[in-house]
């Protein structure tokens, strides 16, 4: 039976070819997709023509797609802890055949996928029907976002500013309220991710495009100290989710003594960073990468909170017109978070 699904064939190009439908072995069960989110790796892919294949700097094709929400269609015979009708959320890292939609055999940009030994708990968890597919998608990316929160230790006293409104920006803005931390900052360049910043429960926002940080910052979380008994805002974590030069380097002239910073935007090279200023208080910095533990921790509350986590969503774009999600996705400023939704079975 064929099906169809989505592949980087060329830089900033995505095919949809026809494939056959897979067939699941004993210990795998086959999802009909039905949400898959767009995330900045699948623009890195684009970017670059695909995925790096050797030395050479050649790239190869891949199946996109690793923020799915399906519904299980089939099992196998040796399948036991789920079972046809089960509504998933898939963890593209707990599969054989490599990462799904970063480079592995499979992507979840597709009707069907197909998951190798199916086990609930390590490569798929089950949610309810009160959840809307397209909001369950975002479990993937949410994980990322509570990773970089835990990696943050952040107690309800302290007062954090997260830079980027961006899908992981704002899904650590949850995390955070939601883990009870007293004060969130939120600051980016748009006006509209503000808006949705305060919506998902910021408790401020600063336009860093024409409010200055160091004075917003001051006047919301008082004023500390550095090493030499500099003025530095009170602010005691940092958490980049925006990956510009210019926001590590805002960090660095404004951090106080012992506050911290969290990197889990993918950082971009540059030689205007002043490392040495972080001397002057002695900063901690932390990088956060994926979600070594989070991927199925993040389910239940984002269950009990979807219709914040909705709040997220700026487009919803059916698979017949995949190249326009794609295409939003690689706009600069044109969409906050788009989701290819796929048309229920008849």
């Amino acid at each position: 039976m064929a099906t169809m699904k989505s592949v980087l064939t060329a830089k900033d190009k995505v095919d949809v070819q026809d494939v056959e439908r897979p067939v699941p072995g004993p210990k795998d069960a086959l999802v009909r997709i039905r949400a898959c989110g767009i995330c900045g790796t699948d623009t890195f892919f684009l970017h670059l023509g695909g995925m790096p294949a050797g030395a050479d700097g050649s790239m190869r094709a891949i199946p996109l797609g690793h923020e799915p929400a399906g519904e299980i269609i089939e099992v196998g015979a040796e399948v036991t802890d789920v079972a046809v009708g089960d509504r998933v959320v898939v963890n593209p890292q707990g599969v054989p055949s490599g990462i799904i939609g970063c480079g592995g055999a499979h992507g979840a940009m597709s009707e069907y996928l197909l998951i190798e030994g199916v086990e609930t708990g390590k490569n798929v968890a089950v949610f309810p029907g009160t959840v809307p597919f397209e909001v369950a998608s975002l479990n993937e990316p949410m994980a990322v976002a509570r990773h970089c929160v835990n990696r943050s230790e952040a107690q309800p006293a302290d007062k954090v500013v997260v830079f980027g409104a961006g899908p992981i920006g704002l899904g650590a803005t949850i995390w955070l309220k939601l883990r009870g931390v007293e004060h969130v900052v939120v600051a980016d360049v748009l006006p509209e991710r503000l808006e949705t910043a305060l919506a998902v429960g910021a408790d401020a926002v600063i336009n860093s495009a024409t409010e200055d940080i160091t004075e917003h910052l001051t006047a919301l979380h008082g004023q500390a100290a550095n090493a030499l008994g500099q003025p530095r805002p009170g602010t005691d974590v940092y958490i980049d989710a925006a990956g510009a030069p210019a926001v590590f380097q805002a960090v660095v002239d404004n951090a106080k003594w012992h506050a911290k910073l969290v990197m889990v935007a993918v950082q971009k090279r540059s030689d205007a960073i002043d490392l040495g200023g972080m001397l002057r208080s002695e900063l901690t910095l932390i990088a956060s990468q994926g979600y070594p533990t989070e991927i199925f921790e993040v389910t239940p509350e984002l269950v009990e909170h979807h219709e914040r986590f909705a709040r997220l969503i700026s487009h919803r774009v059916p698979f017949t017109d995949v190249a326009h999600a794609f295409e939003l996705a690689l706009t600069p400023g044109a969409a906050e978070k788009v989701v290819v939704t796929f048309d229920d079975p008849a």
